[in-house]
């Protein structure tokens, strides 16, 4: 069994700096991809990042230059740096990893979210 739990949400100001964490517990053989989603209120939820430990990034318009995904080399956790936040920034988000697990089945995993707000 494999569980997923994000940390590092906050309420901070404008201009203020995060890191989100993701960290993947349980039967892992590997960890191929990391992902974030956002979901302010009312709205959808908004992919944010997303990544390969091959080395691929993408990230959607909005943070692109101000949020970076990485990975722990030692731990199947991956992390979101937001610098620079922004009111529009607050939102739930929410992590992904995309794992294969002990018994050779691959499966996108959850997090429960956790909640960022950018407020003066």
């Amino acid at each position: 069994q494999v569980h997923v739990v994000e940390s590092g949400g906050d309420l901070v100001q404008p201009g203020e700096s995060l890191r989100l964490s993701c960290a993947a517990t349980g039967s892992i053989l590997s960890l191929s991809t990391m992902g974030w989603y956002r979901q302010a209120t009312g709205k959808q939820r908004e992919l944010v990042a997303f990544g390969t430990t091959s080395g691929l990034r993408n990230y959607t318009d909005s943070v692109k230059g101000r949020f970076t995904l990485s990975k722990d080399k030692m731990r199947n956790t991956h992390y979101l740096q937001m610098n620079n936040l922004k009111p529009e920034d607050t939102a739930v988000y929410y992590c992904t990893a995309g794992i294969m697990s002990g018994n050779f089945v691959f499966a996108e995993h959850w997090g429960q979210g956790t909640s960022v707000t950018v407020s003066s």
